[in-house]
């Protein structure tokens, strides 16, 4: 059995369960681009439950928060590299978004947001009116 091993690594857990405190904020990946009239936001949130996902949006901040849980209070744990508890994300989103229209779908550990481009923001053809020429008398 391979096992990677970081002593220090090790003794700051150890350190940290001890005194009851833990300083590790575990970070949840983003990747975001833009779709044709979409932008479209990919959260890694591997082993959280969709029930456990928790989606808001305040004004132009969208709050992302999942929840996941240890194997429990009764098992010796032996290697516990996967951060657990509770993971939160802040996007601050353009003006330009409509916020009102985020489709949202949980599939293979990959939260994915889909914003649509706000109908003031999309580009628009200016139509132009044509006056006639003033023929300049001399």
């Amino acid at each position: 059995m391979l096992m990677r091993t970081d002593p220090f690594q090790l003794l700051d857990q150890l350190t940290q369960r001890l005194a009851g405190t833990t300083s590790y904020r575990p970070v949840v990946p983003v990747d975001a681009y833009r779709d044709g009239d979409q932008f479209v936001v990919h959260f890694d949130l591997p082993g959280v439950s969709a029930d456990s996902i928790d989606l808001d949006v305040q004004g132009n901040v969208l709050t992302v928060k999942a929840q996941r849980t240890t194997a429990g209070n009764d098992v010796e744990v032996v290697v516990g590299e996967r951060p657990s508890g509770t993971f939160s994300r802040q996007l601050y989103l353009g003006d330009h978004l409509d916020t009102d229209k985020i489709e949202a779908g949980y599939d293979a550990g990959v939260l994915t947001l889909r914003i649509p481009v706000a109908e003031q923001a999309k580009p628009r053809k200016i139509a132009i009116s044509g006056g006639q020429r003033q023929a300049l008398n001399a």
